[in-house]
């Protein structure tokens, strides 16, 4: 028996088909953006599908040949810090309960990771419990980009990675590769693209583990375990100056090279990402990191440099962000502690 959502859930799409319960993010020309609407939708489907004893496993994807999700609607975002500061409040008061329930679900959640998988899709999937990347993934946190912190999670996730390999990555911005995904800790597992569909069609009558079985394979060597010895040496500090200084004055060339993809990035956003990993780290569930995320994430859409960051890169696309402060040296610790104050 197949279930499919009505036209006005086209966003998101809900089919069965035999023991499996997909969830297809149905915006191919925008990446599959992640817009208020799908949060709210795939939150009561995932939870009609707990107690339906016909659904033994849960599977998202993403409509279309680029990826399973490039994060939150941020054009959307943007409209809203201008005019309705409260509806972003609502977007990831949602998002988050969402993040949150994928984590804890009593069923075999398998996301397919395939392709790009950025910010909020990470959110809907890194949380799961059973993530598959192909050759084809290219996941990140990119937010330090537009003048904003991972979210969703990621603070938590990024912590856990091993050594300074989170660090790296939520600093950066940068996008990473499925068999670098494992080894930050964000999936678990590796398909080839050839074989996907294969793979999500043996979910509809065999269990996750046996579909793994047939169709899993090791990952290719990951260029981050590669870098590791550098980025530990860089980023084993809580002073973002010092670690920007530490990039800059290695003899590793991919290292000094990463120091100025740093400069590029709103330096509050760095340092209230550094602030934000570490507090994470020291954090022991996921719920209390999200609760501090979504404080974080507040004050950053009252303020001017989430709206700025989104402008340059999406609105106005000159790609010439103003960032205040303009350089990491110029951001005090006073700068930082206001963005995790509780009023």
């Amino acid at each position: 028996m197949t279930e499919t959502a009505s036209p006005m859930e086209a966003e998101v799409l809900f089919e069965r088909e035999g023991i499996l319960g997909r969830i297809v993010l149905n915006r191919p020309r925008a990446m599959n953006a992640l817009t208020f609407g799908m949060v709210t939708a795939i939150a009561a489907q995932l939870r009609a599908w707990e107690h339906d004893p016909e659904v033994e496993t849960v599977a998202i994807v993403g409509a279309g040949e680029r990826g399973l999700c490039a994060g939150g609607d941020i054009v959307s975002l943007y409209h809203d810090i201008q005019s309705d500061k409260d509806a972003a409040g609502r977007f990831w008061s949602d998002e988050y309960a969402l993040n949150l329930a994928i984590a804890g679900y009593p069923k075999p959640y398998v996301a397919i990771m395939d392709g790009i998988v950025l910010g909020g899709g990470v959110g809907v999937s890194a949380h799961g419990s059973v993530r598959v990347v192909t050759e084809r993934t290219k996941i990140g946190m990119p937010e330090v980009g537009i003048g904003f912190v991972p979210d969703v999670g990621g603070t938590y996730l990024l912590s856990r990675a091993p050594g300074e390999l989170g660090t790296h990555a939520a600093l950066t911005g940068g996008s990473f590769s499925g068999a670098d995904a494992i080894e930050l800790g964000l999936a678990d597992h590796f398909v080839e693209s050839v074989h996907l569909d294969e793979f999500v069609d043996a979910l509809t009558s065999m269990s996750a583990h046996d579909a793994l079985l047939r169709f899993a394979s090791d990952a290719p060597p990951s260029a981050l375990a590669l870098a590791r010895p550098w980025i530990d040496a860089s980023y084993s500090s809580n002073d973002p100056v010092d670690i920007l200084g530490r990039l800059a004055a290695s003899t590793n060339e991919d290292a000094r090279a990463t120091a100025d993809i740093i400069r590029s990035k709103s330096p509050i956003a760095v340092a209230v990402t550094l602030e934000s990993l570490r507090r994470a780290e020291a954090t022991a569930t996921l719920a209390e990191v999200l609760d501090t995320e979504y404080r974080v994430g507040m004050h950053f859409v009252a303020g001017t440099e989430m709206a700025e960051g989104i402008r340059a890169q999406v609105i106005d696309k000159d790609r010439n962000p103003h960032w205040s402060p303009a350089t990491l040296a110029q951001v005090t610790r006073a700068d930082v502690d206001r963005y995790f104050a509780t009023a």
